[in-house]
């Protein structure tokens, strides 16, 4: 079963055409990190999932339904969306932000009920933030920053959340943090996650489906095992790598070391033979071995 899905959906801006009769189906209460190449249509195709973008052809389904044809605030109490690098007035309180979550609920003038209170407060609970809860936004670190704005999108109270390079700008630290957040979301509270994601290893660690986009085209679709082999990598993002198990989690990990192009170049220039599918199964089974 899934909530949310896409029929020969065709995406673009004035006239160049990104996304061509796409049909992609989100599993239902699983992590799915859309990876691919800038410019492969990532975030183009997370915009119309949330309602931002107007297809030019073709449909985004909501429970079936064509989603840009429902009400705004009827498709925001299902659907929340973190887009990149989201800005808030200087001076906002995290309590503030994150009240905004409340509005597809609110009637009248605005005026918080006593639900809209709860879910904020279980928003800022939830993302470890109710002690921030007074501080300005631009007052934030980095990592709290964005755990404040996936509050807000948590206090919509909706079942899917769309992030758009959730970790982008963060160090090291700050991504672990956002990311783990996420996991936790997903599997305490069984959140539909959508998100886009740069970092192939963080993709394969903390989603359990991949999609693969090259040319606003699914390559690959499946389980981070299925996915994310030695082929994907070349036909996708034109990289050779190695792809072995992580030591700790069992996770594909992945080890890139060139080009395409420039590495067969290279090897064949040294005599050394090209990497493929089947001395990297070796190598994976080697290092599994070592491992046990």
């Amino acid at each position: 079963m899934t909530r949310l899905s896409t029929d020969q959906l065709c995406l673009g801006y004035g006239s160049r055409q990104i996304v061509q009769e796409l049909n992609l189906s989100v599993p239902d209460g699983l992590i799915t990190a859309l990876v691919g190449a800038n410019g492969s249509g990532k975030s183009t195709i997370l915009k119309s999932m949330a309602r931002i973008l107007t297809p030019s052809t073709g449909g985004v389904y909501l429970d079936g339904k064509l989603i840009h044809r429902q009400p705004t605030k009827e498709v925001a109490k299902h659907l929340a969306i973190l887009p990149q690098n989201p800005t808030s007035p200087e001076g906002l309180t995290v309590r503030e932000l994150v009240s905004f979550g409340r509005y597809p609920h609110q009637k009248g003038f605005g005026i918080l009920s006593p639900e809209d209170n709860r879910m904020i407060e279980w928003a800022l609970e939830a993302t470890g933030m109710s002690g921030f809860a007074g501080r300005p936004v631009d007052h934030l670190s980095g990592g709290q920053r964005q755990r404040a704005w996936i509050a807000m999108a948590l206090a919509q109270g909706t079942e899917v959340l769309l992030l758009d390079e959730p970790t982008t700008f963060l160090d090291m630290a700050h991504q672990m943090e956002v990311m783990i957040l996420l996991e936790k979301l997903n599997k305490e509270q069984k959140r539909t996650i959508i998100m886009v994601v740069h970092d192939l290893n963080h993709a394969a660690r903390y989603a359990q489906h991949l999609v693969a986009l090259k040319d606003g085209s699914v390559l690959y679709e499946g389980d981070p095992e299925v996915v994310m082999t030695s082929q994907m990598l070349r036909d996708v993002f034109n990289i050779d790598a190695d792809i072995i198990p992580d030591p700790r989690t069992g996770a594909p990990l992945c080890l890139p070391y060139g080009l395409a192009e420039e590495s067969v170049a290279s090897r064949s220039s040294h005599g050394i033979p090209a990497v493929n599918a089947q001395t990297s199964g070796e190598y994976r089974e080697q290092r599994v071995k070592a491992m046990a």
